[in-house]
């Protein structure tokens, strides 16, 4: 085009600007408010921030990153994102030319896959900025029964500074999985978890913890010492935020007698302040509104205590939107006797709470220690024990 120009008040103006600017206005306009931004109109459409979601599964395979923004579309703001930290293994003289993808498929170990936690670096790394913004990456390709786990989380902050907020879900005790984890088997009262615990009061990592309330398939009046271990857990890490995995539900493990009055009695606490409670998971919600005094004995805990809870999926690599969330058809009857206030906070309010509050102190932790010229001395070496 012709440069073109004409004088108005002893100002040249361009007719060739004027005309571009017509064009690319409604262009850009368009741009910015269309489906694939996430735009004020489309953050008062969310219904949900996910506090549990796993990305891959147990032989760290599952959805495109980029694929999984399009499942949470506008409904799903925020997400807490982790894969699994264990592989299944694949023995072909156990299952031949079958190849398990799930633990309860094969008879083979599991084993502690400390890789997953740059896969899911790289695949936030891949994002623009903006769609970082809607994920929380989680640590999790550590053994908590290893006194070296810590050491592992540090090297994650350290190789990755500004990509984490938190660690887990990670497991203690796990109904068919614990027994099938290759090496030691984790346990409430190591101090290994102890280090692990320790390390995110400092850092402010956020913790997603599983432990299951009770053992499979308990007999009638046996003694729940797993209720007893995770006390004494909780009341060692009073400085570090714990959210616990599903209120301890499992899929056989079911909720224990009177659990609801036993939770109010915990998070009345003053000293228990730090922990919280995800109930995430479709075998939980199916416990939850299995009957009417079950859901309202849930609702009247939440209503209680409505900074304590927080909502998840726990959905594995899922591939559309509707199996994605339908956790939320399933928890209606639980919505629907929840205080505005209540509902607001266990959907969307406590996650930003916490995990902004988390985002915040690790930031600052990885800004302190990341460009430390100090390094940390190796180990001393046992009595006996030769240095390489």
């Amino acid at each position: 085009m012709k440069e073109i120009c004409f004088k108005k008040d002893n100002i040249y103006i361009s007719v060739r600007s004027i005309i571009a600017k017509a064009i690319i206005a409604p262009v850009f306009f368009l741009l910015l408010f269309s489906n694939k931004s996430f735009s004020q109109g489309s953050k008062d459409s969310v219904v949900l921030n996910d506090s549990h979601f796993h990305l891959t599964n147990y032989v760290q395979e599952g959805t495109d990153i980029h694929k999984f923004l399009e499942i949470m579309g506008n409904k799903v703001g925020r997400v807490a994102l982790f894969g699994i930290p264990l592989q299944q293994m694949w023995n072909y003289n156990n299952s031949g030319n079958f190849a398990p993808t799930y633990y309860l498929a094969s008879d083979d170990p599991l084993y502690y896959y400390s890789f997953t936690d740059a896969f899911i670096a790289m695949a936030y790394k891949s994002l623009t900025k903006e769609e970082q913004a809607r994920f929380d990456p989680m640590i999790t390709g550590f053994n908590p029964a290893d006194m070296y786990a810590t050491d592992h989380i540090k090297r994650v902050l350290k190789t990755f500074p500004g990509v984490f907020t938190g660690i887990g879900e990670f497991s203690i005790h796990k109904e068919f999985v614990s027994s099938k984890v290759a090496g030691p088997v984790a346990t409430l009262n190591n101090p290994a978890l102890d280090r692990i615990l320790d390390f995110c009061a400092e850092s402010g990592l956020l913790v997603i913890l599983h432990n299951d309330i009770n053992m499979p398939f308990p007999k009638s009046g046996q003694e729940n010492w797993d209720i007893e271990q995770i006390k004494a857990l909780f009341a060692r890490h009073r400085n570090t935020p714990i959210i616990w995995a599903h209120c301890g539900v499992g899929r056989i493990v079911r909720p224990v007698k009177d659990q609801m009055a036993m939770l109010d009695k915990a998070l009345a606490n003053p000293q228990a302040g730090n922990i919280y409670i995800d109930i995430s998971w479709t075998e939980v919600a199916k416990y939850v509104t299995e009957t009417p005094e079950a859901t309202a004995n849930t609702a009247a805990v939440i209503n209680k205590y409505p900074d304590r809870f927080l909502m998840g999926t726990d959905e594995v690599a899922p591939s559309d939107q509707a199996s994605y969330l339908k956790i939320l058809d399933m928890y209606k009857p639980l919505f629907e006797k929840l205080t505005p206030e209540a509902k607001q906070k266990l959907l969307k309010g406590n996650y930003e709470r916490l995990f902004d509050a988390a985002r915040i102190k690790v930031r600052a932790w990885e800004k302190a220690h990341v460009n430390d010229p100090k390094k940390t001395p190796p180990p001393t070496p046992s009595s006996g024990i030769e240095k390489n």
